[in-house]
C-alpha cells in the first residue's frame, strides 16, 4: 500500500462515526474492529451473515475484538434487524451513499457475483436450512452492493475478506486471529 492509500484509508476511517458517536479510526486504537461491511438487509447472505456474527458474537469480543457493522439503511432499519438477529447494541456505521464501501474497495457486483449458479445453490441451501427469503426493497440498502470485512488494529488493516461472489462466507474467528490483544 502506498502512503497515499494509508492517508485516505486513516482520513476514511476517522470519517466513519457509529452509532455510538466514535470514529472507527479511535475504536481500533481501544481494541481490534473488525469491520463488517454488509450487503442490504434483504440478501439471504446478509441474513446470514448476520446469523453467523451473532452466533460468535461472545466469543469474538471476549477475544477483545470490536464488531463494526456498515450497513446502507437508517438507524431504525438496522436496530431492527440487529435486534431480530439478537445482535441487540451493535456498534454500526450507516452509509446509504455507500462512500466507504467504495473507498474499502467494495464495488457493486457483477451479474454472476450477485446471480450466477454458484450464488443460486448457495442461496438455496441458506433458505433450507436457515429459512431466509430474500426482501427487495430499497429502504434495505443497495440490491447490487458486495460486502466485506476488514480487520483493523491501531489503524492499520491487519487483515481483510472481500467477497468474489455474494454467496461467500468468511471465517469471523479466522480474520481476527491476526491481533494481538
Amino acid at each position: 500500500m502506498s502512503p497515499l492509500e494509508s492517508e485516505i484509508e486513516l482520513l476514511v476511517m476517522e470519517e466513519m462515526i457509529t452509532n455510538e458517536g466514535a470514529s472507527v479510526y479511535s475504536l481500533s486504537f481501544e481494541k481490534p474492529v473488525m469491520l463488517v461491511f454488509l450487503r442490504h438487509f434483504g440478501c439471504v447472505f446478509c441474513k446470514e451473515a448476520l446469523h453467523d456474527i451473532a452466533l460468535r458474537r461472545q466469543a469474538i469480543e471476549q477475544g477483545g475484538i470490536k464488531i463494526v457493522f456498515v450497513h446502507m439503511a437508517n438507524d431504525e432499519t438496522a436496530t431492527e434487524y440487529f435486534q431480530g438477529f439478537n445482535l441487540q447494541g451493535a456498534t454500526y456505521v450507516c452509509d446509504p451513499a455507500q462512500q466507504f464501501y467504495r473507498a474499502f474497495g467494495l464495488q457493486r457486483g457483477s451479474f454472476t457475483q450477485l446471480y450466477g449458479l454458484q450464488t443460486w445453490i448457495r442461496g438455496y441451501k441458506v433458505k433450507q436450512e436457515l429459512g431466509y427469503e430474500i426482501e427487495l426493497a430499497k429502504r434495505l440498502g443497495d440490491s447490487t452492493q458486495m460486502p466485506g470485512v476488514f480487520v483493523l488494529q491501531n489503524g492499520i488493516l491487519m487483515d481483510k475478506f472481500v467477497h468474489r461472489l455474494a454467496s461467500e462466507r468468511p471465517d469471523y474467528e479466522q480474520l481476527v486471529q491476526c491481533c494481538v490483544v
